[in-house]
């Protein structure tokens, strides 16, 4: 089958206005209000404890590293029970009492294990999550991104009030926040409904089946390198920019700009993918990402650079994450579908962001945060070379018809 070439969709499609908007967008805003208090200031918590480079980028691993396991396993029970909605729901409450640990102890220990427990059930609910919605939206696949940008506008808001809220009061009201961001993520799951029309059936290829296809594993190989050369932005890039000078207000400006820019390719993406190709869209996403990192790398005293490198943040996550998403949809089909999502979670999101994160660690530590930023231009180049390939074969299949 051409790379090019849409699987089909294995039950019939729910039109969007049943998809419960508010409801989906509202666990988006929560859950991503969380990763934007964890992902920029969780090390800047970490460093007041008095840990390393090398040991905040191990313990930033394990959020990463819980979901190489975490998605698959709930992906698969989610996938034969078709419960996905009392999977999130049960995941959600469990987050927060494992989180509830930090309160207990500061040790290396003691918080490796808390954040692997946590971590475990919180990365179980959003791949699912991921596949209500695709399944709310059945056939309007494509304007998934405009119930996913409440996410951003949530990150935005966290990353924006926190950075002020750590000057004025410390990294110690780091857990509070935390916890209740963790309890609104529950709450607003008691809100979401199941899809109708999401019964699971065996009209569709195994998982197996899909996982033969060359641009399947070009995609998954893509994904995990995509964000694995993100292990230095989202594990230092703050303690980068303080570095250089910049207030925790500055850079919590900084990480908003650039979901502002993320939102911006949201709100328009659905009509980009039929027109231009989810493909050619990666491709193009790849590039600016390995702009950005260089530039990062090069010019972090240079506030006008280091603004329009985060503007590029629409390239690297926004258009990347939309047209993932929208491939792995196309690619994973009924049954399949919670465990593709999953796939895609661990392989990127776990195993891509806990190697980057570990790596960025060590190069750290070990040579310089220069180095470490060049290394991850590396890495995203690597993907554009990827990506080129699967382009080429669709160009030549498109010249043989």
């Amino acid at each position: 089958m051409p790379a090019h070439a849409p699987i089909p969709r294995a039950f019939p499609p729910v039109s969007p206005r049943t998809g419960h908007y508010w409801q989906l967008s509202s666990f988006y805003l929560f859950y991503f209000a969380s990763l934007g208090a964890l992902v920029p200031y969780w090390g800047l918590y970490l460093k007041s404890l008095g840990f390393s480079a090398t040991e905040i980028g191990e313990l930033m691993a394990i959020l990463m590293a819980t979901k190489l396991i975490a998605p698959n396993i709930w992906g698969w029970i989610a996938d034969h029970t078709g419960q996905r909605v009392g999977i999130i729901r049960m995941a959600s409450l469990l987050s927060i009492l494992c989180f509830a640990g930090v309160f207990l102890g500061s040790s290396y220990v003691w918080l490796a294990l808390v954040m692997s427990a946590f971590s475990f059930f919180w990365n179980a609910s959003l791949p699912q999550f991921e596949a209500v919605t695709l399944s709310h939206l059945g056939a309007a696949s494509h304007r998934y991104s405009r119930i996913r940008l409440w996410g951003s506008v949530g990150f935005i808001i966290s990353v924006a009030l926190l950075g002020r809220l750590l000057d004025s009061q410390g990294t110690e009201v780091m857990p509070l926040v935390v916890m209740g961001l963790f309890v609104a993520i529950w709450l607003s799951s008691l809100a979401t409904r199941e899809a109708e029309g999401s019964a699971q059936t065996d009209q569709t290829p195994r998982l197996r089946q899909i996982l033969r296809r060359g641009d399947v594993l070009a995609l998954l190989a893509i994904c995990f390198l995509m964000q694995a050369s993100h292990g230095p932005y989202y594990t230092f890039f703050t303690l980068y920019m303080e570095d250089h000078g910049y207030s925790r207000g500055l850079i919590g400006q900084l990480w908003a700009l650039g979901v502002i820019a993320e939102i911006g390719v949201f709100l328009v993406i659905h009509r980009w993918l039929p027109r231009i190709g989810a493909w050619r869209l990666l491709f193009i996403g790849l590039q600016l990402t390995t702009l950005r990192w260089l530039l990062i790398a090069f010019f972090p005293d240079r506030l006008g650079i280091i603004l329009f490198a985060q503007t590029l943040h629409a390239a690297s996550f926004g258009l990347y994450h939309a047209v993932a998403i929208h491939l792995v949809h196309q690619y994973f089909t009924g049954r399949s579908q919670g465990r593709g999502q999953a796939l895609y979670s661990s392989l990127s999101f776990g195993a891509g962001g806990a190697v980057g994160s570990l790596a960025a660690g060590y190069l750290w530590d070990g040579v310089s945060a220069q180095a470490t930023y060049i290394a991850a231009a590396g890495v995203s180049l690597l993907a554009v070379l990827i990506s080129y390939a699967v382009l080429r074969t669709t160009w030549r299949e498109a010249d043989v018809t």
